[in-house]
């Protein structure tokens, strides 16, 4: 068994008398990669917004590690492990990539004690922040393009300085809401390889339309229609599932 870093039990979020997360229980663990998948508006981002804190739920329970991190706020939760990414890549686009990760790095910093003015310090100084910086580049594969422009990036590549953003915060849980969208072939076999490649450091919930690449990252599926899950289990569980095939896969996935 991995170790569960993540547990979602119960979890609903009503909008007046819309359920969008309606009774939604879940584990990410340490090298597994969970991907939700479901038709739009099953409630798959909104999960993914009460797992950080970005919304709060209606009722249930979430527990980040050894923490019941039930309402608490989304930069609470980040800091105690947990980083995300949203549809919309959200970078400093006139900045290189490496003084986006260093920012991101930077965040998690607090003056020493006695030392309050310890912000004014020159960034290029603080040799902490620094190295989380240049971790997070490596692990996102983005070293040769430490010094490029944020905004003159291809969109693939947007999206992984997104992901290093995160790993520089040094997150043990990932929420990755479609972090495949809008790219083309290559850029696409190039992401699914990095969170290959991240999965054994992390837990990993993946948001995702690509069921190509949903299948070949996945080590456990949830399906969710209409705000409910409707399957959960293993990919082959989920390809034979006579109830998924009809709510969204079609037969071309069985």
């Amino acid at each position: 068994m991995h170790e569960i870093l993540l547990s979602a039990r119960h979890l609903t979020k009503r909008f007046g008398g819309l359920a969008a997360v309606n009774d939604v229980s879940l584990d990410l663990s340490r090298d597994d990669i969970h991907a939700v998948i479901g038709p739009n508006g099953a409630g798959k981002s909104t999960l993914t917004h009460l797992l950080s804190g970005d919304l709060p739920s209606t009722s249930g329970q979430i527990l980040l590690g050894k923490h019941d991190v039930t309402g608490w706020s989304a930069d609470r939760i980040s800091h105690q492990g947990l980083g995300r990414s949203f549809q919309k890549t959200n970078i400093f686009s006139p900045l290189s990539v490496w003084e986006n990760i260093r920012l991101a790095a930077q965040s998690r910093t607090t003056p020493a004690p006695g030392n309050p003015l310890g912000w004014w310090q020159r960034a290029d100084a603080r040799v902490h922040v620094n190295q989380r910086a240049e971790r997070a580049l490596a692990l996102a594969r983005l070293s040769a393009r430490r010094d490029t422009i944020a905004g003159l990036m291809s969109h693939g590549e947007q999206r992984q300085l997104e992901i290093a953003m995160c790993l520089a915060t040094e997150p043990e849980v990932l929420l990755l809401d479609e972090p495949l969208a809008g790219m083309g072939v290559a850029e696409a076999e190039r992401m699914v390889e990095l969170l290959l490649a991240l999965k054994k450091d992390h837990a990993m919930l993946l948001v995702e339309h690509d069921m190509d690449a949903v299948f070949t990252l996945a080590d456990r599926l949830t399906v969710m229609v209409n705000g409910q899950v409707i399957a959960s289990g293993t990919p082959a569980a989920i390809r034979a599932d006579a109830n998924v095939q009809a709510a969204y896969l079609g037969e071309e996935h069985a």
